[in-house]
Order: C-alpha cells, then structure tokens, then sequence
C-alpha cells in the first residue's frame, strides 16, 4: 500500500470531536486481512473485544485462527496503521488471547461461504 493509498482510505471514515465510534474501529479493522486466508480479521470472527475510552485509546482484544500461527505480529501491525488513521484514535493496543478458542462459527456468513463452510 502506498501513502497516497492510505490517505484516500482513511477519509473514508467520517471524522468527529470525540473518541471514534465501534463502527468506525470495526470499519477499519476490515482492511486487516488473514494472510493465509485472504479474509479480514472482523469477518473471520478473530476480534473478540474492542474498548474504546473518552480519550480516544482503543485496546482490541483478538485471536487467531490456531494457537501456533506465526502471524500474531504481523495481525497487530495492520491493527495498528489502520486504527491510527481514524480520527479520534489517539493510541492503540491489542492483546492476543486464545480463550476461548476460535472457531469457523464465530465467522461472518461472507466469510464461511467465501470458504466454503455452510
């Protein structure tokens, strides 16, 4: 992605005063996509929290899709430049958690079509 790229994407997100809103997080974690999968983390399910403060600090809880998935890092990057983007975002924080397990119900009905789940 270059920088012209991610300007033209994050005015996509309406702006505001305050704190973003769930929806705005939610919008933009979508641009964070599983490697392996092709699919964004909010449709696989992988986001289980999201918390955001009167300040603006956004802390997502996540998981991945198998407990050995080397992609951990890589997952919170993306968080990362995507949230920090939207406005009203002043800081970011993620933690991995692995309970409980994910599994190919907490996806969207997009994405288990998209992998043939039914």
């Amino acid at each position: 992605m270059n920088e012209q790229d991610t300007h033209e994407d994050a005015t996509l997100v309406p702006g505001s005063d305050g704190p973003p809103t769930q929806d705005h997080v939610l919008d933009a974690l979508r641009n964070v996509y599983d490697p392996e999968l092709g699919l964004n983390v909010v449709d696989l399910g992988l986001v289980y929290q999201i918390d955001i403060s009167p300040q603006g600090d956004v802390s997502v809880t996540y998981s991945l899709t198998t407990m050995g998935c080397p992609i951990g890092p890589l997952i919170e990057d993306q968080m990362r430049q995507w949230l920090m983007q939207v406005p009203g975002v002043k800081d970011f924080s993620a933690e991995l958690v692995f309970r409980p397990p994910w599994s190919p119900e907490l996806m969207s009905e997009e994405a288990k079509a998209a992998l043939g789940i039914f």
